[in-house]
């Protein structure tokens, strides 16, 4: 395997330490969403006490166990992308401005339609901002310079 050449000299710039912080915030926001449905419904007190289904359609207890779930998962998504991100690895850029823009656009219809949530919004737009700084994309081989694209012609 081909050992991956720093494309920064001293420190990493602050712009991936605010996306890696944005997403630690937002970790613990999804992880208070996990918990939110099912305190709400007494199951951590008195456990799933009932059915989650009714025929095809979910109880609002089956509803809570599936908020819960997806929000979990979401969690989990983001932990597994901040490791990536950290590392340096250009999938986790790319998954990172994907999940952004959707959650963007999510937070956007809710803002509009719904109950919006401002510190997933706030998160979002400032990682949104700070991955599209030029350093961070040269770090992550986003952005390729001339030279380089010259040296890799001739190299």
């Amino acid at each position: 395997m081909q050992q991956r050449k720093k494309v920064w000299t001293k420190k990493r710039p602050i712009a991936v330490t605010v996306v890696a912080w944005g997403i630690f915030v937002l970790f613990i926001v999804r992880l208070v969403q996990v918990f939110r449905p099912l305190i709400r419904m007494n199951v951590l007190r008195d456990g799933l006490g009932g059915p989650l289904t009714d025929g095809l359609l979910l109880t609002p207890l089956g509803s809570a166990v599936l908020t819960s779930a997806v929000y979990l998962l979401a969690s989990l998504i983001g932990i597994v992308v901040l490791i990536g991100f950290l590392r340096v690895r250009r999938w986790a850029w790319v998954v990172l401005m994907a999940w952004t823009g959707a959650s963007l656009a999510i937070g956007l219809i809710d803002y509009f339609y719904r109950n919006p949530n401002y510190v997933v919004m706030a998160s979002n737009a400032v990682i949104a901002l700070a991955l599209n700084q030029v350093e961070v994309q040269r770090i992550f081989q986003i952005r390729i310079e001339q030279d380089d694209q010259r040296a890799r012609a001739v190299g």
